[in-house]
């Protein structure tokens, strides 16, 4: 089985309060999460996890809130010597627009997202405003999609598990790497959410859900099992990937 390493690359941030990621915590804090998309370096076949926002605003400011450089897609993926042609796999979290609007440029991948989030993003929920058709058109009629209905092993080394927390069809992303295996969640969350300050603790929660979520009792019995199942925790908008390279 290959082991894998994981190259987090900002390609987008947001501004928001910060219970968009912790429920109920942070009201009134402003908070800017990176976006990512991450290389899975290793093995015989390129892979990515999210392609993130097709023109991110690149600005200094934001750049020193998350304490890391945003990048265009073709600049970073330029990083690794990669170019979108080159990527042959393409797996998604979930559909919502800033995790897949540079789909399109992957023009030779296949593309894995759960069955759930096909439907949403063709018949959204009006309170989800997330999910934009436009962005996943163009592979969609390619024949690029392969829609998984759970848990599902996408390369030896590579399993996606069915994490419904933020969306109906949130894929975690397990990965197998030198230092055990790595969890890229199915949802949208930070450090903080699976290691709560010392005034939740108390509460005797183990974690936070996130701001935005299915069910919000479900999410926390999901988040404590991924975090069981992790060597490696990787929260999906955590700031402190934007300065680092490569994951172990």
């Amino acid at each position: 089985m290959s082991q894998y390493k994981i190259h987090p690359i900002v390609m987008g941030t947001k501004i928001f309060d910060k219970t968009m990621m912790t429920y109920q915590h942070g009201y009134g804090e402003t908070y800017t999460i990176p976006i990512y998309c991450w290389y899975i370096e290793g093995g015989d076949q390129k892979i990515l996890v999210d392609t993130g926002e097709m023109h991110p605003i690149q600005s200094e400011e934001r750049e020193k809130s998350i304490r890391g450089k945003i990048y265009t897609f073709e600049e970073g993926l330029a990083r690794w010597n990669l170019k979108p042609e080159d990527i042959d796999v393409v797996i998604h979290t979930h559909l919502h627009n800033d995790h897949c609007e540079n789909d399109y440029k992957c023009s030779h991948a296949v593309i894995y997202t759960h069955e759930k989030e096909m439907e949403r993003i063709h018949n959204p929920h009006p309170l989800d405003f997330r999910y934009l058709e436009d962005y996943i058109e163009d592979v969609e009629e390619n024949g690029q999609i392969r829609a998984v209905t759970g848990n599902y092993e996408i390369r030896p080394g590579i399993q996606v598990i069915h994490t419904p927390v933020h969306t109906d069809g949130g894929l975690t992303v397990m990965v197998h790497t030198a230092q055990g295996k790595a969890a890229i969640t199915g949802f949208c969350v930070i450090d903080e959410n699976f290691d709560p300050p010392k005034e939740i603790k108390a509460m005797e929660m183990e974690v936070i859900p996130p701001g935005t979520h299915v069910n919000v009792y479900e999410a926390y019995d999901i988040m404590l099992k991924v975090k069981e199942q992790a060597d490696i925790l990787i929260p999906l908008h955590e700031p402190r990937f934007a300065a680092v390279d490569t994951i172990p």
